[in-house]
């Protein structure tokens, strides 16, 4: 039983389970917002840390406690402190909804993705004798955004969906509207126990909506320098225009979690795309124009001096190959991209390298698990791996119109809808079997307006 200031709190907030999406709404102060998630999503974060638990040996061959435990080391001292006040709030809530977990426990969770990829490819050789040879393999996303004469009533439209492997993906089922103190009122999708997106899909009161997609074979990372996830949140929270947003997001740049940012200000009808690396930064604006993000590095500082293996011209390489796509569909998209049409584009299953459609991991939307690999010549690259567990685990997009009401769509399993039954999976390919019991099903469902 909640004691009555605790019951006050959890009764300005509130969550829904909608076609597959735990949709909450959090408001007030720091503590009150991190209190209001945590109690509300405690059983999803019990179930996403059981998966991890043991995923994270079976990945890396480190336990999940040596990641979350050199993450307070590197970041506590570093996370500002509305949002240390957040995550005791989230601990609190998360404890009392029957998940226990406390301050330093959330700070190991929310770091997870950036220590596993970023940090722990540079360090790895003082704790294993064959440490991993290159940066991130992860592909992790397909996204863009189009302003002017490419859309149907000119002002912008932004999408995005997110790549992982499945076992990871099939917990970032949050669509949550936060209600800040202070700040921007935002809505974005995320991850039970996150103060970020993560996933980075955020519409804002400030009139912005962000995404990005990640740097593939990027190798770079300061340890005295504020993480991805600390960086994201504050530029979402209190960024008004994509010159704050690139100022906030750059502000003590660690090279943790290095994306290609997609910004729309919908105020203005001005987009941006901005390619941060650690050394090297990039940034394209225009009021009239489609940029897109898939992986794949365009500075070629960025592409050539931090990065190794990121596909940028093999079209039977993901990153390649998505590029080569969005390259060819650009031409026809002059007048058309809305909504709807944003959501045609992120389910795309054209293969640019086989010449025809086939679900495989060359799509916009990819399908890892479909694809035998045939063409992948290079074992380091970006997960070249036959019928591995992996690709499009939701789809996001918001027009104009959303933004200025800070509104959006989602669509949770594939961008394409096509559902994914982990049985049959496990049964037709018993090399991943050691998936089961952590690996789930994602039927198919709806686009969904929130």
């Amino acid at each position: 039983m909640l004691d009555e200031k605790h019951e006050a709190i959890v009764a300005k907030a509130s969550r829904q389970d909608i076609n597959g999406w735990h949709y909450v709404k959090i408001s007030g102060t720091p503590y009150e917002l991190g209190y209001q998630h945590g109690y509300l999503l405690a059983d999803a974060l019990k179930e996403a840390l059981r998966v991890y638990d043991y995923m994270t040996l079976q990945t890396f061959g480190m336990p999940y406690s040596f990641f979350a435990e050199s993450a307070v080391r590197l970041h506590k001292d570093k996370i500002p402190e509305y949002q240390l006040e957040e995550l005791r709030g989230m601990a609190e809530g998360a404890t009392d909804g029957g998940c226990e977990i406390d301050l330093d426990g959330l700070i190991g969770w929310n770091a997870w993705m950036e220590l596993t990829d970023y940090w722990w490819p540079l360090v790895a050789a003082n704790y294993a004798n064959n440490p991993p040879k290159t940066g991130p393999k992860g592909s992790h996303c397909s996204g863009f955004v189009a302003t002017g004469s490419y859309t149907k009533d000119g002002r912008p439209v932004i999408a995005h969906e997110a790549f992982d492997d499945f076992w990871a993906g099939q917990n970032f089922n949050v669509i949550e509207e936060v209600d800040p103190e202070q700040g921007n009122r935002f809505i974005m999708q995320t991850v039970p126990g996150y103060i970020a997106s993560m996933m980075d899909f955020y519409v804002t009161s400030g009139g912005i909506a962000i995404t990005e997609t990640t740097i593939a074979g990027f190798r770079g990372y300061d340890e005295g320098k504020i993480p991805e996830y600390v960086r994201a949140r504050d530029a979402a929270q209190f960024a008004n225009s994509i010159d704050e947003f690139v100022e906030r997001i750059e502000k003590g740049n660690n090279g943790g979690y290095a994306n290609i940012w997609m910004v729309a200000d919908a105020k203005t009808g001005e987009v941006a795309r901005y390619e941060q690396g650690l050394q090297f930064q990039q940034l394209v604006r225009t009021k009239d124009g489609f940029l897109f993000g898939c992986n794949a590095a365009d500075d070629p500082r960025v592409r050539n001096l931090e990065c190794v293996d990121n596909g940028y011209n093999d079209p039977r390489q993901q990153t390649g190959a998505r590029r080569l796509r969005f390259k060819q569909i650009i031409p026809d998209l002059r007048g058309r991209v809305d909504a709807d049409e944003a959501k045609l584009i992120l389910a795309d299953t054209f293969d640019p390298y086989l010449g025809y459609d086939c679900p495989s991991s060359r799509n916009i939307c990819a399908h890892y698990d479909a694809d035998p690999q045939y063409f992948a010549d290079d074992p380091g690259g970006v997960w070249n791996i036959p019928f591995y567990p992996a690709g499009s685990v939701d789809g996001k997009c918001a027009e104009a119109a959303d933004i200025d009401d800070v509104r959006m769509w989602a669509r949770f399993g594939r961008a394409d809808g096509v559902p994914f039954d982990a049985d049959a999976f496990l049964k037709a390919h018993p090399q991943w079997d050691w998936q089961a019991g952590y690996l789930k099903s994602r039927p198919h469902e709806p686009w969904t307006h929130f």
